[in-house]
């Protein structure tokens, strides 16, 4: 399972936000940067920490141009309650069928408490205007992952 290489165009992809509506990358194109980040499941403990750092984060990522999608198997529904109980000004896309997080190789076997099971590896890329791949991060705390984003942001900006 590879990620996407740096360089290339980012992997096309057409998901349903929190409100049903089709959000493209293409929607972005010469337009914003991207943070494109995967995550396993709403509304626990590490998915929390991870989105409201990037919720509290907001007006730096506007200032450097840059929209952040959350992406996740969870059902358009339960993306709309994890916006709502959390106060997210993100979007939000459900990729319930993880064919998406396939093409951007974030989901494999896990190990959780002892089992392994296969399921969405958290992993964020950061896509430029073009649409070419600039950065995937794999290895992050969920605590700071929106400052190391924003520096690695800073960085390639």
């Amino acid at each position: 399972m590879a990620h996407p290489k740096i360089g290339n165009m980012a992997p096309a992809f057409s998901l349903q936000d929190q409100d049903g509506n089709k959000v493209s990358l293409k929607d972005f194109k010469d337009k914003k940067n991207v943070v494109l980040y995967f995550y396993p499941k709403a509304m626990t403990p590490g998915c929390i920490t991870q989105a409201c750092g990037i919720r509290d984060s907001k007006k730096t990522f506007a200032k450097l141009d840059t929209v952040v999608l959350g992406v996740s198997p969870d059902p358009v529904k339960k993306l709309a309650r994890f916006i709502e109980k959390k106060e997210l000004n993100f979007t939000l896309l459900s990729d319930e069928d993880h064919a998406i997080a396939d093409k951007y190789g974030c989901w494999g076997m896990k190990k959780f408490m002892g089992r392994e099971f296969m399921g969405l590896i958290r992993t964020t890329f950061i896509i430029g205007k073009d649409g070419r791949l600039l950065k995937v991060m794999d290895k992050f705390k969920t605590k700071t992952h929106h400052d190391d984003v924003l520096a690695e942001l800073a960085e390639l900006l």
